[in-house]
């Protein structure tokens, strides 16, 4: 029986990845959830207490999207692409520079899921707005980032809380022990980035005359942005759930941006991938069968035995299989018999995703937004350049860990 749900479980990741017939990575994952309940390997019941554990995720998730497509159809993204290609002037390394930069405070601020869903499309109007023949450099910033970044606050990676079961050490703490290591985090992933794409970062890109003007539903889709960093950091602070805030964040921006307009919401709900939230559903149904067969006390085992390298490079590895969201919910189930060791699990947990296109949820969104984008990047494609940048990103995380 255990050995069923295994072999379910990983057919059914193994879609996600490699994506048969061109198929979303909804697909499989739902038929790799729905098998497990019809063949009696997981009761309906635990499926959707399983499914139910994401529930803060959902909210942050749906939030973070709504403020997108008001970035996106306010003009937003447009503005601020042709203020950085400006900046630029005609450099596409200064480019890949302010980009990266950006990247970081978004992901640092608003989460790596704000990074998937709301900046990959604003990078891909800046590479517009300055012509360059090669997108793709500017947009892999966007998905090693998101991962890169997301432990340098506790409010950076929705994981983080699922790790930290709900009970996020206070923000000082927090950064004595993750400050230098995710500094080093950043700082390895830019050089190694920066180093694979030094030939494509060679081209031409050109610097636009004049930035678009911003409408008043721009400004205030911005003022909508920058009050939802400061009300997540406020929840952190405080220990509360990021999920609803963040819902209630992007209701209110959308109706401060479009009650004046008189525009019903209808297009830009259209607009909005929906397709990701049953995929994260799936994924902690997935991780509810798996605990039921014995995954997270095997788990326990292993770390209770591990040092702090063995918990960061084998759960960093490990994320990039069943991803990072249940990943951590598994992880923090196992950490009862191993709580020293959460920390260098946060680190894998956070930065082992840079392996491949599955480690988190952030990269199967910045996926999602760049086919929006008409740009293809295979999943092979990525292991190769993951493979360059978050090996040495992680070691240097991991020694810096205080």
């Amino acid at each position: 029986m255990n050995l069923a749900v295994w072999l379910i479980s990983g057919a059914a990741i193994a879609g996600v990845i490699l994506r048969p017939f061109g198929i979303k990575e909804v697909y499989p994952a739902l038929a790799g959830a729905l098998a497990l309940v019809l063949f009696g390997l997981l009761p309906a019941r635990a499926a959707l207490a399983g499914a139910g554990q994401g529930l803060d995720v959902y909210l942050f998730l749906t939030g973070m999207m709504l403020l997108s497509e008001l970035a996106s159809g306010q003009g937003l993204f447009d503005w601020a692409a042709s203020r950085t290609a400006r900046a630029a002037q005609g450099s596409a390394s200064r480019l890949f520079a302010l980009v990266y930069g950006m990247a970081v405070v978004i992901t640092v601020f608003l989460s790596n899921d704000a990074t998937a869903v709301v900046f990959t499309p604003a990078v891909a109007a800046m590479a517009r707005a300055v012509r360059a023949e090669q997108k793709l450099p500017f947009l892999l910033i966007c998905a090693f980032v998101a991962n890169a970044a997301s432990f340098v606050l506790p409010i950076s990676n929705p994981a983080n809380l699922v790790l930290y079961g709900g009970h996020i050490p206070p923000l000082f703490g927090w950064l004595r022990q993750f400050g230098l290591a995710s500094a080093l985090s950043v700082l390895v992933t830019f050089l190694a980035l920066r180093w694979t794409q030094r030939g494509a970062l060679r081209q031409d890109i050109s610097r636009p005359d004049d930035a678009p003007p911003l409408s008043a539903g721009g400004r205030h889709t911005g003022y909508g942005l920058i009050g939802t960093a400061i009300l997540l950091l406020a929840c952190s602070g405080f220990g509360f759930p990021l999920g609803a805030p963040t819902l209630f964040a992007g209701v209110a921006t959308a109706c401060l941006v479009l009650i004046p307009q008189r525009r019903a919401p209808w297009a830009m709900l259209g607009r909005i991938s929906w397709s990701v939230l049953p995929l994260v559903a799936a994924l902690f149904v997935m991780v509810a069968a798996l605990d039921r067969a014995g995954a997270a006390a095997a788990l326990g085992q292993l770390l209770a035995h591990a040092d702090n390298w063995g918990v960061g490079i084998g759960l960093g590895v490990a994320t990039n299989l069943v991803n990072n969201l249940p990943a951590g919910l598994l992880t923090s189930h196992a950490l009862t018999q191993a709580r020293g060791m959460t920390g260098a699990a946060l680190i894998g947990v956070d930065l082992g995703p840079n392996l491949s296109v599955t480690g988190s949820l952030a990269t199967i969104l910045w996926l999602t937004a760049l086919r929006r984008e008409k740009v293809e990047m295979s999943a092979w494609a990525f292991l190769r350049l993951g493979a360059v940048v978050m090996p040495p990103a992680l070691v240097a995380a991991l020694l810096g860990m205080g």
